[in-house]
């Protein structure tokens, strides 16, 4: 994080750096040790760290390995201490140059380096911009033997995709469950549908928002009308774009009060069904907005991060004490022992309230991070946590084991993290090779594969972090980089991909668990609105099974209270989910807005609710699908069943673009 680094220029007169002031005059060096006095050439021509701007100065070198070596590059030297370097490395000619390598932050503090193949013949232009300093250190190329890299433990090949903006989000927008492709530009969303013949491009026409999605972007149906919106995150507040009810059009509103926006989320955060938004401040108390329920938010202040310079980063919602409601965990970026910069894990208390319970938990680090993956990683039914530094000045990144009592064990050493020299922004968990572990995909682009046993291995592959989902509907997740789709090579694991639909919770079930049983054990997973820091990845779920061959049940556990059980699913294809429509059983039901009662009925079933239903229009349905009652809800809240024959039905209720649905059974 540099944030709060100042950017220092020396100006030392005399001194000639013509030789090192672009590519075509680029210095040429072997083995050795340099000395960077003033970046004062041409700048880096491509960021090849994905983060931050470039320096508006360069400094150029050239590079031809004379026998094939693995090389380090490195400032992290002695002499350099307290400095902050950062460089990258291309290939090709001077017209047409290529990233090959880079790095910021990966020595000590905020030094750099890095260690990259280098074949007899090649040529390579070392590039160091002045974007944290202009001057003053020095740097070491170390060839040392080769060493061939080991094979990649899950493949990836690349496809075009015409993205034509900036790409941030998979995500389905259009109701199908697959994913789709959203790059934002100033005043359309530029879409890449998903269809069975590869993608469908649209741009979708918006009003102008007032702020851009800068630092991150989050999507969910706010407003319960069958289309995604949108909410955008930028340094000066935060925009909601809302989908009209065909999903041609949307609509921006910025609320008038000055956010640094960090992460945002979606997320029922009172639970009544209707989805919240939170933000993370950078430099105040956090915010969040309040669903009233008919798609307007009020603005609230305090509460969840009340640090009073902010320094909150990445926030992920996730239910770490299985008590059937979502807490809340803050990555903080700034690095040090102090209130600011100490990691947080807000407890719901159930009740609309939250305690920060971090220290007593084991999760209160000053790591400098910005996001942390939350998963199950050894499938015990509990989530750990993955904290990615953003900088080893403060620590590295660490790996926490959830004990199942509220706290958390550091299971770091031995881990496989502590191999990892790179550093990111980005951390979130997914299973790449569908063999019933979530990998971790972070770490300046490494994704790493699960070895069963809270270890991790290197897969030996490095994607820029970017969106992750499912671009070719084949069960194994992808990455998308600008225009660039990384399509997952798969193997011969098996899988299901899971979609939710939300009736008395929220329209996308954003809170639920899932359970996944086959002889593997239990599998669970989240659906969430907003993880790692800036990207919006999929809603749907998704689990590999490994060799299993069949699945004995998926259980959702929403956030309503609702459990939905599907039995013996098939393998290897979606399956979506409908809150209420196969619940666990009707005796003994807790529903926190509708009940029905008595169950059995003979004459008269009586409708309890949380809000107002009277004049709402409710249907029922036999089992078979057939309506066979409808009208409104009376005065007395009861309906007359006396005509219906003795069996089980449905009772579906519409109230506000909102579904609930019920069964019951007639005597």
């Amino acid at each position: 994080m540099k944030t709060f680094t100042f950017l220092f220029l020396m100006c030392l007169l005399g001194f000639s750096t013509s030789a090192q002031n672009s590519c075509e005059n680029a210095e040429t060096i072997t083995e050795g040790i340099y000395t960077v006095q003033l970046i004062d050439g041409d700048p880096a021509p491509i960021n090849c760290l994905e983060f931050y701007e470039n320096g508006p100065n360069g400094e150029w070198y050239k590079y031809t390995a004379q026998e094939d070596y693995t090389v380090t590059l490195t400032t992290d030297l002695t002499q350099n201490a307290g400095g902050d370097t950062r460089f990258h490395i291309y290939q090709g000619p001077c017209s047409n140059l290529t990233c090959y390598a880079s790095d910021d932050d990966s020595g000590s503090g905020y030094l750099s380096e890095t260690s990259f193949s280098a074949f007899q013949g090649m040529t390579f232009y070392i590039v160091f911009d002045n974007n944290w300093q202009s001057a003053g250190f020095d740097f070491e190329l170390i060839e040392n033997e080769y060493t061939p890299p080991p094979e990649p433990l899950v493949g990836f090949t690349e496809q075009t995709v015409a993205t034509d903006a900036n790409t941030l989000a998979v995500v389905d927008m259009d109701n199908d469950f697959l994913d789709d492709i959203v790059s934002v530009q100033y005043d359309n969303l530029h879409i890449n549908f998903q269809t069975e013949d590869g993608f469908s491009t649209q741009d979708i026409s918006t009003e102008s928002p007032q702020n851009q999605p800068y630092w991150s972007i989050s999507v969910a149906d706010y407003d319960a009308n069958g289309y995604n919106d949108l909410i955008y995150g930028g340094s000066g507040g935060v925009t909601f774009m809302k989908a009209n009810d065909d999903g041609s059009f949307y609509t921006q509103t910025s609320p008038n009060e000055y956010i640094f926006s960090q992460r945002t989320n979606f997320i029922d955060i009172d639970n009544d069904g209707f989805l919240d938004a939170f933000v993370c401040h950078d430099i105040e108390p956090n915010v969040f907005f309040m669903n009233d329920g008919d798609g307007n938010f009020d603005y609230n202040q305090g509460g969840l991060g009340d640090s009073p310079n902010g320094g909150n980063y990445g926030s992920i919602w996730t239910d770490y004490d299985n008590d059937g409601d979502m807490d809340m965990f803050i990555a903080k970026c700034r690095g040090g022992n102090t209130d600011i910069n100490i990691n947080q894990l807000h407890q719901n208390n159930g009740d609309g309230t939250f305690t920060e319970v971090a220290s007593e938990a084991g999760l209160a680090d000053p790591i400098q991070t910005w996001s942390a993956a939350w998963g199950d990683f050894d499938n015990d039914g509990f989530m750990d946590v993955f904290v990615g530094a953003s900088s080893f000045n403060d620590g590295h990144h660490k790996l926490m084991h959830n004990n199942g009592d509220g706290t958390f064990s550091d299971v770091s050493a031995g881990s496989g993290f502590e191999e990892i020299n790179s550093t990111s922004r980005e951390n979130v968990t997914y299973d790449f090779d569908n063999d019933g572990y979530l990998d971790i995909y972070g770490a300046g682009g490494v994704i790493m594969i699960n070895n069963g046993d809270m270890t991790f291995t290197d897969s030996q592959v490095l994607i820029p972090n970017s969106p992750v989902g499912d671009l070719n509907d084949d069960g194994f997740v992808d990455i998308v980089h600008n225009n660039t789709i990384h399509l997952n090579d798969g193997n011969e694991n098996n899988w299901i991909k899971i979609g939710v639909i939300g009736n008395e919770s929220n329209r996308n079930g954003i809170g639920a668990r899932i359970e996944v049983y086959s002889e593997l054990g239990k599998q669970i997973r989240e659906i969430r609105s907003g993880t790692g820091f800036e990207y919006m990845n999929t809603l749907n779920a998704y689990f590999g099974i490994g060799e299993d061959t069949e699945i004995e049940k998926v259980i959702v556990r929403w956030p309503s209270g609702i459990e939905d059980q599907i039995n013996g699913p098939e393998i290897n294809t979606s399956l979506v989910i409908e809150e209420g429509n196969s619940l666990l059983g009707l005796k003994n039901q807790t529903f926190k807005n509708v009940a029905l009662y008595p169950i059995p009925a003979e004459n008269e079933l009586n409708v309890e609710s949380s809000f107002q239903i009277i004049g709402k229009e409710f249907k029922v349905y036999a089992m078979d699908g057939r309506q066979v009652l409808k009208g409104v809800i009376d005065f007395n809240k009861t309906l007359d069943i006396t005509n219906l024959n003795s069996g089980l039905y449905f009772l579906k209720l519409n109230s506000n673009g909102k579904i609930f649905q019920r069964k019951f059974i007639k005597k």
